[in-house]
């Protein structure tokens, strides 16, 4: 493995952090700060609890993984889609660098930016409410995966997009809606039967389901079923991004 090339695209990716910190860094926590603030505390005074857990805890699994999935699919995206659109992504294609290499360095900065984005929410929440972490091992393999697995689909749609615009698109009207929807500041099972059943095929439901028994030991679904569901679209976004390599798709003109 050329292990310079994979460092060379790794840390010009996590540079560029460096060089847009306040959109980066500073904007998601604000942000989160805020749903803390409206959710925690102006609906918290109505919903004491959920599941057992004081309301203003309970969302706090949630909102990081709203934030994780949302800035590993924003920080992948561009960080492909830039290269395609000045035409440097050739230069990278004609280099003898691997295309695992070249899927490594830049999904792995994305993935890095997540995580890191996700441990400061994570230490900002211990300001507005008190947590527990049941158990801090799956709570990291959950973060990692979600991480690394929508970093995958933010590469995906780097390449799938032909303009800025499209970009933004799949977070907007796909992504965001089915985070919201998918039990970020509720628990499912309050949901009438009919919506829990529709629920279900959400796959939202079962990595932020997954991540809140990390923390609480309360759960939407099994938590067997979480593992599964993630490992499921880590293995499918793999293979997408193989066939892209295979045959070239939106990288040879």
């Amino acid at each position: 493995m050329n292990l310079h090339a994979v460092k060379a695209i790794y840390m010009f990716e996590m540079a560029r952090t460096g060089r847009t910190l306040m959109q980066s860094i500073v904007a998601p926590v604000v942000s989160t700060s805020l749903y803390f603030v409206i959710f925690g505390s102006a609906i918290g005074t109505r919903i004491t609890e959920m599941e057992g857990v004081s309301y203003g805890s309970f969302i706090v699994p949630g909102l990081i993984m709203l934030t994780v999935l949302t800035q590993s699919v924003a920080n992948a995206s561009f960080g492909i889609y830039f290269p395609r659109w000045v035409g440097t992504i050739y230069e990278i294609l004609s280099a003898p660098v691997s295309h695992f290499e070249i899927v490594l360095g830049y999904v792995g900065a994305a993935a890095t930016k997540s995580i890191v984005l996700g441990l400061i929410i994570l230490a900002t929440s211990a300001f507005f409410v008190p947590l527990q972490i049941a158990h801090p091992f799956w709570m990291v393999v959950f973060l990692a995966l979600t991480a690394a697995s929508f970093s995958l689909f933010g590469f995906i749609l780097g390449i799938w997009a032909d303009g800025f615009e499209k970009l933004q698109v799949v977070p907007l009207l796909i992504l965001t809606p089915l985070t919201f929807l998918g039990g970020t500041f509720y628990s499912i099972n309050v949901l009438p039967p009919f919506w829990q059943k529709i629920a279900l095929f959400n796959p939202i439901v079962y990595l932020v389901s997954g991540f809140r028994w990390s923390f609480f030991e309360v759960a939407d679904v099994h938590i067997g079923i979480s593992v599964a569901a993630i490992f499921g679209f880590l293995a499918i976004c793999l293979a997408i991004v193989w066939w892209i390599f295979r045959t070239g798709y939106r990288l040879k003109k």
